[in-house]
């Protein structure tokens, strides 16, 4: 039997302190902002194991097993699964038959754990850059010259630290797609040769305000291979930025809470900051989440700007010497303009994006749709810091289908109507079987019942002493009161498009369990979390509308060599190792595709594909691996290509611009740059088939 992967970092999450530093403001070492006294899931399971409780959890199971959909089975998953799907063309293969060598869309050879300073690939996949950052992308932007670079020269190339990822289709053009990408945030130490973090100029701190946002560039295929390329200068091709402008709508437009002396109206803002992952909806915009807007802001004054991980003193980047907006002794409200989703109509460059206030303020990590059976999307969100909460969005709304003008107008409006909702889970076990090791309990998983709990609907708080403004610009505080379950860092959240099921990435939360600080659940079940999990939920009747559902953890996280991790019930010596699940996508095959953030075990992160059912439900096979100090971010898996984002590569302790840490992706004695990679079968055949 192998030994146990060595561990590789004491820092929270295995990223290097620079990324912690500079991505998220050092969170981890922050006091975590959630001191609310709602109670632990563990408190919740202590009087769940009633009658009435129980025999709820086994209806909701019942409901959605007749309902012909995700009903959450028991520790013989893939077998009862691959049965039930036996009539469905997804047989498995007979016994007497060879099985091939992974599920459909998985089937290539596993890159082996490794801290190469490259993108690594399967052995026959190729791969290419599509773009990286200072590429330009607008008419009369200039060629990327790092020692040369301009606040306008960067408000024309592509930005720094691409994360979330969205391929959209480009009628009339063939082989070409419409890119759109996030820029999550600037690492000004590799950026700027000679950078003194205690004093910025003003020129390095506008060039990080263009370095930021969103970019939408157009990308031509090569016939003959997978390979993509930007193509500059097209007219759909565009950058948003920290000073770029955003309309604010929903129901807290115009709220008191939202007015600051530049915008009286409470209705524009100029900027979206910190956009991690995001989502595409059905209707041909994408979505993207402000994250860790907080540490932008200085001087924070009240107990809101305390739960939303605001601190009191100066910030790193000192972007509040140069806009009082950033100052929030001289402007409380500003903080309150960000930490929400943001709507962009790529196909129109001449659109004001849009923040969109009925999905709720909070350290979004991405949010992707879902229909209803009559066409009202559901949106999946999850709050990215220790102790959080999981939520979700009802519109009142139904999507209009087409293209034309009427149509596209009117599904611009459908995120600004409906309910915000908060997650409570139960587990189903005796709080005596959950003992913080991971260890399962006596039924073989970790699953359990949940309720959705309302939190507002239009201008109507269903929160006791909160405003409908107050739950959508204090979110957080709003799941504090009706006592929604503390999560081990919720990330991005996606439905199956196969199955409804969803999905959450629970990236790892090292504080679970520490002296004053929530034990393990079931939800949640190691104390000391360095790897995270997965968990799969199914809405009761398959009915997205739903205020109840089931849920189980699909993966716990880690060696497989290590008892406390878990595949689905798949057999751990046939899976990789997989540490820190952040972003997650699907194939056309219904397979989960995970990338991670902060790798635990000993090799850099990397891109992971999973099938989520049939005989081998909770095979695991790594895909890539990215260079030296990068997270693999924005995952798109297409039939005939892989894109990732390559986000902050030689981000480690004690880099500098004259002391890189990694040669990508242009060799020795070039810049280190965030680039979006693909990757694609030599062969031209599909991925993994």
């Amino acid at each position: 039997m192998r030994n146990l992967l060595p561990l590789i970092s004491s820092h929270p999450g295995g990223r290097s302190a620079l990324t912690c530093r500079f991505r998220c403001g050092d969170a981890c070492f922050q006091e975590i902002p959630n001191t609310s006294d709602n109670e632990y899931a563990g408190d919740i399971i202590a009087r769940a194991v009633s009658r009435r409780s129980m025999m709820r959890a086994a209806a909701v199971v019942t409901v959605a097993a007749a309902a012909g959909t995700a009903a959450l089975t028991g520790p013989n998953a893939p077998q009862a699964e691959a049965a039930a799907l036996a009539g469905h063309g997804h047989k498995p293969h007979p016994p007497h038959k060879p099985a091939p060598s992974g599920a459909r869309g998985l089937r290539f050879s596993p890159v082996a754990p490794n801290k190469n300073d490259k993108v690594t690939v399967p052995d026959g996949y190729g791969q290419n850059v599509v773009i990286r950052w200072g590429e330009p992308i607008l008419r009369g932007a200039p060629a990327f010259n790092p020692e040369k670079q301009t606040a306008k020269a960067q408000a024309g190339q592509f930005g720094y630290n691409n994360d979330f990822l969205s391929l959209l289709p480009l009628r009339g053009e063939r082989g070409r797609q419409v890119l759109v990408a996030n820029h999550e945030y600037t690492d000004e130490i590799l950026m700027f040769r000679g950078y003194d973090p205690a004093n910025p100029t003003r020129e390095q701190v506008e060039i990080a305000w263009a370095a930021h946002g969103l970019s939408v560039v157009v990308v031509q295929e090569e016939s003959r291979t997978g390979k993509l390329g930007a193509v500059s200068r097209h007219p759909l091709n565009r950058r948003l930025t920290a000073t770029s402008e955003f309309r604010v709508t929903g129901p807290a437009a115009g709220s008191d809470l939202l007015r600051t002396s530049a915008d009286r109206t409470g209705s524009r803002v100029l900027g979206t900051l910190n956009n991690c992952a995001g989502g595409t909806t059905p209707w041909g915009t994408t979505l993207h989440g402000e994250e860790n807007f907080n540490q932008y802001f200085a001087n924070g004054t009240t107990a809101e700007h305390k739960r939303y991980g605001i601190g009191t003193g100066a910030t790193e980047r000192k972007w509040e010497r140069f806009d009082r907006r950033f100052d929030l002794a001289k402007e409380p409200n500003e903080a309150n303009r960000f930490g929400w989703v943001v709507e962009l109509d790529p196909y129109d460059p001449d659109s004001t994006p849009r923040k969109r206030t009925a999905l709720g303020r909070f350290k979004h990590e991405a949010a992707e749709p879902r229909l209803t059976s009559d066409g009202r999307p559901v949106v999946y969100m999850g709050d990215d810091e220790r102790f959080d909460y999981l939520y979700k969005f009802v519109s009142s709304k139904r999507m209009k289908k087409g293209t034309s003008r009427a149509a596209r107008e009117h599904n611009l409006t459908l995120l600004d109507e409906g309910t915000l909702y908060v997650a409570k889970l139960t587990g189903d076990s005796p709080p005596s079987e959950i003992d913080g090791s991971g260890k399962l309990p006596n039924d073989g998983e970790f699953d359990g019942s949940g309720v959705w709990i309302p939190l507002a609907t239009g201008t109507t708080s269903h929160v006791p002493g909160m405003t409908a403004d107050e739950v959508y610009v204090y979110t957080r505080l709003a799941g504090d009161k009706v006592g929604a379950t503390k999560m081990d860092r919720p990330e991005d959240v996606e439905p199956s498009p196969r199955t409804g099921r969803v999905y959450v990435a629970l990236t790892n939360n090292t504080d679970r369990g520490k002296e004053g600080k929530a034990p393990a659940d079931e939800a949640n079940p190691r104390n000391l979390n360095k790897h995270g999990q997965i968990l799969e939920l199914a809405e009761n009747w398959d009915d997205p509308t739903s205020d109840g559902f089931a849920w189980r953890l699909f993966l716990v996280a880690g060696d497989p060599n290590d008892p406390s991790t878990y595949f689905a019930g798949f057999p751990k010596d046939r899976v990789s190792p997989i540490s820190c699940p952040d972003n997650v996508a699907f194939d056309d095959h219904g397979n989960l595709w995970i990338s991670t953030d902060g790798n635990q075990l000993g090799s850099h992160d990397g891109l992971f594909g999973v099938a989520t059912h049939g005989d081998r439900r909770g095979e695991l096979k790594q895909f890539l691996t990215v260079p030296a100090g990068a997270e693999t971010c924005g995952p798109v898996i297409q039939d005939r290509r892989v894109l990732v984002a390559v986000q902050h590569p030689g981000e480690v302790d004690g880099a500098s611009v004259e002391k890189p840490a990694s040669t990508w992706p242009d060799g020795p004695g070039k810049i280190v740059r965030p680039s979006v990679v693909a990757v694609w079968r030599k062969d031209g055949r599909d991925i993994g088939v």
